[in-house]
């Protein structure tokens, strides 16, 4: 599965002649592929470099492009030189949202032609998924929902955050995860008041909720999953918490459809929870965009003005973070459509009392 034909048919409407692809998230986009190479994308074919690491696979795999062994006499910038002149590239876009300055200064002194910022390009195609890839979403979504449900067997009164975490990268990967998503987020007791808390050596205990942050990685494309888990008889005040938050949840999804802004559906969560009282704690946006990367864009926060697009796929995150005492966080992944969106996260929301 690659995205060429739909890069070279949107290079027109940015003026340019060619797309040049370095990042490994472009790459994978671009590809359907990771060799740590570089691809100039034409309006009538493509060229992917890469090295001998790599190229057995990627003359396999890559289709639609023409794939070439860098050496040491022949590397990624001379090769892209001599297509660019053959071409009569003049006008190339980069992707200025990853390419560093070092980089830019290198490519601009050896490349025969403009090198223009297009980082909107890449990142307008990439908002809206398509089937296939939503289809590895979905696959990954189903894996993350099942070590879910294996690390609520798992979980007893003496472990630690880290020994938790580890366990999570264990279920995802021996079901089919390729890799994880990011570095799983365990946090229990008062360290759940920080959305984005190390795992370490606290220990778990009754009486604490445990909130858990996880996903994994299927044909390069992410799932996120956060559920947040009473060991022991929660206090009446953390389930205060916990409601609040589910109720922001199904507010923010009940309001998620493509054709609105996201500052719209973070609004409707938002609203909940400043009703609830507890406003001042949630301190972060609804959600944000996932695909190859964890975090892409639009994203459902209380500054994007932009209209979310048919076939986005964002996260539903609202969250309570008391400080040293204890933090909720529900996450559910969403694909936005007309009039709506499909919840693809299976696990169950209401609170889990272990």
């Amino acid at each position: 599965m690659n995205h060429i034909t739909k890069i070279s048919k949107k290079l027109s409407e940015y003026g340019l002649d060619a797309m040049l692809i370095t990042s490994s998230s472009g790459e994978r986009y671009a590809l359907g592929f990771h060799g740590e190479g570089l691809l100039l994308v034409t309006r009538d074919g493509a060229r992917y470099t890469t090295d001998g690491r790599y190229i057995e696979a990627a003359r396999e795999q890559i289709v639609g492009a023409e794939v070439s062994l860098v050496t040491a006499g022949s590397g990624h910038l001379s090769q892209a030189k001599e297509f660019i002149q053959v071409h009569g590239l003049r006008n190339v876009g980069f992707e200025s949202g990853e390419m560093t300055v070092d980089a830019h200064r290198r490519y601009s002194q050896e490349l025969p032609c403009i090198l223009t910022p297009a980082q909107g390009l890449l990142d307008d195609l990439r908002a809206s998924k398509d089937e296939g890839e939503l289809a590895h979403m979905r696959r990954a979504q189903e894996i993350t929902d099942e070590a879910f449900k294996a690390i609520l067997n798992f979980i007893r009164p003496g472990l630690t955050e880290r020994e938790i975490a580890a366990r999570l990268v264990y279920e995802l990967l021996r079901r089919g995860g390729e890799q994880v998503s990011f570095d799983p987020i365990v946090a229990a007791g008062p360290n759940g008041s920080r959305p984005h808390a190390v795992p370490g050596d606290q220990v778990v205990d009754v009486g604490m909720f445990i909130t858990m942050d996880f996903g994994c990685k299927v044909e390069g494309y992410c799932s996120d999953m956060t559920r947040t888990v009473a060991l022991g008889q929660p206090s009446p005040e953390m389930e205060k918490v916990y409601a609040a938050v589910l109720a922001a949840q199904r507010a923010g999804i009940q309001a998620a459809r493509a054709g609105v802004s996201g500052r719209e559906v973070d609004g409707a969560a938002r609203r909940v929870l400043r009703e609830a009282g507890y406003g001042d704690y949630f301190t972060h946006s609804f959600g944000h965009s996932l695909g190859v990367d964890i975090h892409e864009s639009p994203n459902a926060s209380p500054s994007e003005d932009r209209v979310l697009p048919a076939g986005a796929v964002i996260s539903a995150e609202p969250g309570v973070y008391i400080p040293g005492r204890f933090g909720v966080r529900i996450e559910d992944v969403l694909v936005l459509k007309d009039g709506g969106c499909e919840d693809i996260t299976r696990s169950p929301k209401d609170l889990i009392v272990l």
